[in-house]
């Protein structure tokens, strides 16, 4: 798929687009995907995940939904799409899914479990823990991706430079996150599209795949690494374009 500058913009009426970054990303990680989407019509929410656990980000993100009129389509990129999946069941105005190298959970299972259901991941052994001292007394866990290791695991077709930045600026997420089970699967209900990042390190294509073709979701597949809105913004552009225009009409 490859943005094309003369696409027709959206009618009036259109979709607000709500994009939740995962793991290792903050909200910046969109702006390319911003750029486009706007230029085409769309108004556009590029949501601050807090990345401190599965049912607390999905009740912020909820709280953001819940703020917007009229129809939404809402993506999700890697861990992001866990937290879509969680606060959009019974949301109003959740027109479509979208999931870009992201997780679609079931209820039960946890974004942990599913990146390692296919063999692949070399995200892992690239981790950095850090000990986070609870609210409540104890310690948990902050996960960060070692700078040294970032473009290679997270951003392969990254300029090395966009990459370095990305490296020293990433957003940790608690290990407990990664662990926590989905108690809500609103691809079940709300029509989803996927793209599959086939030289992504961090989710493997096979566990994309599965995931998609168990929500029946419109697939489909770009060589690209795990920062795919960074690497090319246009075409995942071109894919929420798509799911809201199929959806809002």
């Amino acid at each position: 798929m490859n943005a094309n500058p003369e696409v027709s913009a959206p009618e009036a009426g259109s979709p607000t687009v709500v994009l939740v970054h995962g793991a290792f990303a903050d909200s910046s990680s969109w702006n390319e995907v911003v750029a486009h989407l706007r230029r085409r019509g769309y108004p556009v929410t590029a949501v601050a995940n807090p990345l401190r656990g599965l049912r607390e980000d999905a009740g912020y993100l909820r709280a953001v939904l819940d703020s917007l009129s009229g129809p939404v389509v809402l993506a999700g990129h890697s861990y992001g799409g866990s937290v879509v999946s969680e606060a959009a069941q019974g949301a109003r105005g959740v027109t479509a899914l979208v999931y870009v190298a992201g997780f679609m959970p079931d209820v039960g299972e946890s974004t942990a479990e599913l990146s390692a259901t296919f063999p692949g991941s070399q995200l892992s052994p690239a981790l950095r823990p850090v000990p986070l001292p609870l609210p409540g007394g104890g310690t948990g866990m902050d996960l960060y991706i070692q700078q040294d290791r970032f473009r290679e695991v997270f951003a392969a077709d990254v300029a090395p430079e966009l990459a370095e930045l990305m490296a020293a600026t990433q957003r940790p997420i608690t290990a407990s996150a990664l662990q926590d089970k989905a108690t809500e699967a609103a691809w079940k209900s709300i029509p989803s599209w996927t793209m599959v990042t086939t030289q992504d390190l961090c989710i493997p294509a096979d566990s994309m795949r599965f995931m998609a073709e168990r929500a029946g979701s419109m697939t489909v597949e770009i060589d690209a690494s795990h920062a795919v809105a960074v690497s090319q913004p246009g075409s995942v552009a071109d894919l929420i374009d798509t799911a809201a225009r199929a959806t809002t009409r």
